[in-house]
């Protein structure tokens, strides 16, 4: 919806101008995936975030994998094991299992906002290269989202330069 939201203000704004007016209109669109896939700033953001979640992303291998050792342990064993022995094991699996899922979604969740945390940042960077471009070649309008664009219009290449360059 907020993409279409877009367009239509971006279409009603160029409809809403004179033919005249029209000709000296430019405008330009910016590609925010291929900024965050392609900007060094992302990609050292990208790198962080491996770095500093490398560890608990080990330990949640190390705890997946022992988990299934037992779970594997357990079927192999559970016919020769007392009931009581059984249902012991079982409980110690199923609390083993709550704990992975406990960690993991804290892992996911702890991920995802460090990860928007830094692409906010790498988005603020961009955008303040992105208002500088703009400025420097006289653009009325810079659109981030559309429909379509004809790539004569397309500055990303230009703002992931920029951007490049700034640091």
């Amino acid at each position: 919806m907020k993409k279409f939201t877009r367009t239509i203000v971006a279409a009603s704004l160029l409809a809403g101008l004179s033919f005249s007016a029209f000709a000296d209109f430019k405008a330009g669109f910016v590609n925010t995936d291929r900024v965050f896939r392609e900007a060094n700033a992302a990609k050292a953001a990208q790198t962080k975030l491996e770095q500093e979640f490398a560890k608990r992303e080990k330990e949640l291998i190390s705890l997946r994998d022992s988990l299934k050792r037992g779970s594997d342990a357990f079927e192999r064993d559970a016919p020769t094991m007392s009931e009581s022995q059984r249902i012991a094991k079982q409980r110690d699996l199923v609390d083993q299992d709550r704990e992975f899922q406990r960690k993991s979604r804290e892992f996911q969740e702890d991920l995802g906002n460090r990860k928007n945390e830094e692409l906010a940042r790498v988005l603020e960077q961009a955008n303040k290269v992105v208002q500088q471009v703009a400025e420097a070649e006289q653009y009325d309008v810079i659109l981030q989202e559309a429909v379509y664009v004809n790539p004569k219009h397309d500055i990303t290449d230009k703002v992931i330069k920029a951007l490049n360059a700034a640091k």
